[in-house]
């Protein structure tokens, strides 16, 4: 949902809990332009140096977000790629011009806005009361102190300020809306016609050497890449976990001392119909709540038509085309008048239009949950694992060490460092220096290992290599391939085919464009249409993307209009459009919404240019190799 959570306030949150724009960890407000102190700087902005320590707490953190979105599921590889570190260092580094820019225009957040901001975060009160335990405690688990993180909220704020502008100042012609609304919304009658490829194979006659003369010729076509199998030995610190087992003792104290932790805030599902005044003023605030207030009628009424009247007339982009639904949210995540509406509603009521700053809603409550705290017997499973967790942390630190020295110094075998951590070793499929196909055998640092002369041709072990967080894996070559061509033999007969079917795809398109010409000439071209179908851009009805595209890209000057293309996977296709269903009335509600997109593109662009004019007026240096995964 667009900006009904609390500008601020969501900061915070997403300060504690997700981190999507990776901050900088400044240690006081004295620090702004006097750099960052010790280790090396991977950036330099002005006089302020960004250290390796605030960029590798910022690439964590990054890391650790992607890998939450992801639910785990994500290549270790692009978590530590070089694109992300570059990506990462740049936003520090953006952060940092918009940081002196503030500061500069002589703008300032003092001690008491943030103590206000930060004692009104729900996250951080207990019984309705702002706590301090509470607060280090939340902010020890994401290793903050108080000051680190009331340093990233100032800041936060600060880049706001300057940043605000470029949000609320673009200017969109109602002419582009309509215009991009008639161009998602229109409708096209379309039918098709296929011509095979294979209905020409019979025609095709191959020279005699012609599989010889491609393969002659096309030789990289062929080639087998260099490939090993090897031997490997996993230390992970989720298998250390299975092993190992708190004390009852354990547990138990660990829920008591943080029975907090485990209230199940309630948190409630809400769906929304929000009407936004087309203007400034009295007059079109009056006529925002006319509107509601028809709507909450037809709701009345019908009920059930929630979702429906949402999709149609919400303004609210991010809900509309899910019905308005926000999903669940606790008290507290939206603006005051929102908030107090829904936490005072019942499961299955519709309110009626509640103001604020943002317009006019109508709230359906969908679901209450949560509201009591877990039992010990409950929590258990949770601690439980947290235990666990923490055990095989420490465990995996003590066996790291040794796990990597022994690869090391008895670089002959895996047989000891499997031994030392009571694994198996395991023997992998054919790898190409390429990848490999398990996520783990396919991370770019272990197959350049792999495949470095060291262990590939003396026989030694690799060093022990980080694959995934927690996860270290040493391996040595077992069985060796050198590239190779496949010998002709192998492949002629695919080949045949091959080149049997392009010749085929050939006499199809010429076909299909003779047919082409002759139907935009009015004649009979014997075409057998499939029954038309009425299609949008983002409804194609199954249609192949290829016959979508050639039909609206078809001139519909005149109707029928006519259109080919051939199909990728051979033959050619003849579109036919019958007709022409422009945007319908009820959907020019929908042009609000897309003049907000446009805005908040156009307003992205202007954002990128003015951060291109702070990186020309300010010395800065990036620096690269610094960050490199080594």
């Amino acid at each position: 949902m667009f900006g009904l959570i609390e500008k601020h306030r969501r900061k915070v949150m997403i300060g504690v809990f997700v981190v999507i724009i990776p901050p900088f960890a400044f240690f006081g407000i004295d620090s702004y332009f006097q750099g960052a102190s010790g280790g090396s700087s991977v950036a330099t902005v002005g006089d302020y140096r960004i250290s390796q320590a605030e960029f590798t707490q910022a690439l964590q953190e990054r890391q650790d977000m992607l890998r939450n979105m992801s639910g785990g599921r994500l290549d270790p590889a692009l978590l530590d790629s070089q694109e992300l570190r570059m990506s990462v260092l740049e936003n520090l580094v953006q952060q940092q011009l918009l940081v002196r820019r503030a500061v500069r225009s002589g703008l300032a957040v003092s001690d008491r806005q943030i103590q206000e901001i930060v004692a009104n975060v729900d996250a951080f009160k207990v019984d309705g009361k702002f706590s301090y335990d509470r607060y280090e405690e939340l902010l020890r688990a994401q290793s903050m102190t108080p000051l680190m993180f009331e340093q990233r909220v100032r800041q936060d704020i600060l880049v706001d300020h300057v940043t605000h502008p470029y949000a609320g100042s673009t200017f969109v012609s109602r002419a582009e809306a309509a215009l991009l609304l008639r161009i998602s919304e229109q409708r096209r009658e379309v039918s098709h016609y296929i011509l095979p490829a294979d209905r020409f194979l019979p025609q095709v006659k191959l020279e005699p050497d012609a599989a010889k003369k491609y393969y002659d010729g096309h030789q990289d076509e062929f080639r087998i890449p260099e490939q090993v199998r090897i031997e490997f030995v996993t230390l992970s610190a989720d298998a250390l976990a299975g092993q190992l087992q708190p004390a009852a003792a354990d547990v138990r104290k660990a829920y008591d001392e943080n029975a907090k932790r485990f209230e199940v805030r309630e948190s409630r599902q809400a769906s929304h119909i929000l009407i936004t005044p087309e203007g400034d003023g009295a007059e079109a605030r009056k006529k925002a709540r006319a509107k509601a207030d028809e709507l909450h009628a037809q709701l009345k009424k019908n009920p059930g038509s929630f979702a429906a009247l949402a999709k149609q007339h919400s303004q609210d982009p991010g809900s509309a085309a899910n019905g308005g639904d926000l999903g669940f949210f606790e008290r507290g995540a939206m603006v005051k008048a929102f908030d107090d509406a829904v936490f005072s509603m019942k499961a299955g009521e519709i309110s009626a239009p509640v103001e604020s700053e943002f317009g006019w809603h109508i709230i359906r409550l969908a679901a209450v949950r949560g509201g009591k705290g877990k039992s010990f017997e409950e929590a258990r499973p949770e601690i439980e694992a947290e235990l666990k967790k923490q055990m095989a942390s420490r465990r995996f630190a003590e066996l790291a060490e040794s796990f990597s020295n022994t690869l090391f110094e008895q670089s002959d075998s895996l047989k000891p460092a499997a031994e030392l951590i009571k694994a198996q070793p395991q023997t992998s499929g054919w790898i190409a220096r390429a990848g490999a196909d398990n996520a783990l055998l396919g991370n770019q640092r272990l197959l350049q290992a792999v495949f470095s002369e060291d262990v590939l041709k003396n026989g030694r072990n690799t060093e022990a290599i980080e694959v995934a967080p927690g996860v270290l894996v040493g391996a040595r070559v077992a069985e060796h391939k050198p590239a190779s061509v496949q010998p002709f033999d192998q492949v002629s007969g695919a080949l045949v085919k091959k080149l049997t079917l392009q010749q085929a795809s050939q006499l199809a398109a010429q076909e299909g464009r003779s047919r082409l010409e002759a139907l935009r000439q009015g004649k009979d071209a014997q075409v057998a249409w499939t029954a038309p179908q009425l299609v949008g851009r983002n409804d194609p009805k199954g249609l192949p993307g290829e016959i979508l595209r050639q039909a609206f890209k078809a001139d519909t000057g005149n109707l029928p209009a006519y259109a080919g293309t051939e199909m990728p996977g051979g033959g050619y296709a003849l579109v036919r459009v019958g007709k022409v269903q422009e945007v319908a009335e009820g959907a020019k509600d929908k042009e609000n919404a897309i003049a907000q997109t446009l805005r908040q593109v156009a307003a992205q662009a202007e954002l990128a240019a003015y951060m291109d004019s702070l990186k020309k007026k300010t010395e800065t240096r990036i620096r690269p190799e610094v960050i490199e995964r080594k």
